[in-house]
C-alpha cells in the first residue's frame, strides 16, 4: 500500500514501513559481565565458581569417597578419611562464589556426618546401632571435624573481609 510522500521524508518513501536511523554498533561490553569500573554487579556469574549446592554436593561426595577409601582399606574411617575432608574443606571455601561463603562451613560438619553415618563402625543391629555408631565415630574424630570445619570458617571470613574492604575502597 502506497500513500504518497511524507512531509519530511524523502520522495518515494512509504509511510507505512518503519523509518529506520543509522545502524550504531553497541557500545562494547567489558568480559565476563564486569562493569567498566572494574567491578562485578551483585548478581553477575562467576565462572569456575561453586554455588551454595554445588558447595554441599562437592563436599558430601568428596568427603564420602575418603570414607568409602579408608574403610575399604583400612577397617573404618582413619586418617585418610580426615586428610581427604581437611583437603575438601579448603578447596570447597576457595571454590565457593562470594555471594555463597556461608555454605562452606556449614556443608563441612554436614558431610562428615553422611560420611560416618555411611561409611563408619556401627555398635549393633538396627537404627540404634547406627546412631550408636554415629556418635562415637563422631567423638572419635572430632579432632578432624573441628580442623576441616576451621579451616573453611577461616577462609571464608578472610575471603568476605576482603570484600568488604574491596567495596569500601571502590566508594
Amino acid at each position: 500500500m502506497r500513500i504518497g510522500p511524507v512531509p519530511g521524508r524523502g520522495e518515494g518513501e512509504l509511510t507505512g514501513e518503519r523509518a529506520r536511523g543509522p545502524i550504531v554498533p553497541a557500545p562494547a561490553r567489558p568480559p565476563d559481565g564486569a562493569t567498566r569500573s572494574g567491578a562485578r554487579p551483585s548478581g553477575a556469574r562467576q565462572p569456575g565458581r561453586l554455588t551454595a549446592i554445588g558447595a554441599g554436593v562437592l563436599a558430601i561426595v568428596a568427603t564420602l569417597l575418603g570414607a568409602a577409601a579408608d574403610a575399604w582399606l583400612f577397617d573404618g574411617p582413619g586418617i585418610l578419611f580426615g586428610l581427604v575432608f581437611l583437603v575438601t574443606c579448603f578447596q570447597v571455601a576457595v571454590r565457593v562464589r562470594s555471594a555463597d561463603l556461608m555454605a562452606a562451613p556449614i556443608s563441612a560438619p554436614i558431610a562428615f556426618a553422611f560420611a560416618l553415618l555411611l561409611c563408619g563402625r556401627t555398635s549393633g543391629p538396627g537404627a540404634a546401632g547406627v546412631l550408636v555408631g554415629l556418635a562415637e565415630g563422631l567423638a572419635m574424630q572430632a579432632g578432624w571435624l573441628f580442623a576441616g570445619t576451621g579451616v573453611a570458617a577461616l577462609i571464608a571470613l578472610a575471603r568476605w573481609t576482603a570484600l568488604r574492604r574491596a567495596r569500601a575502597r571502590r566508594r
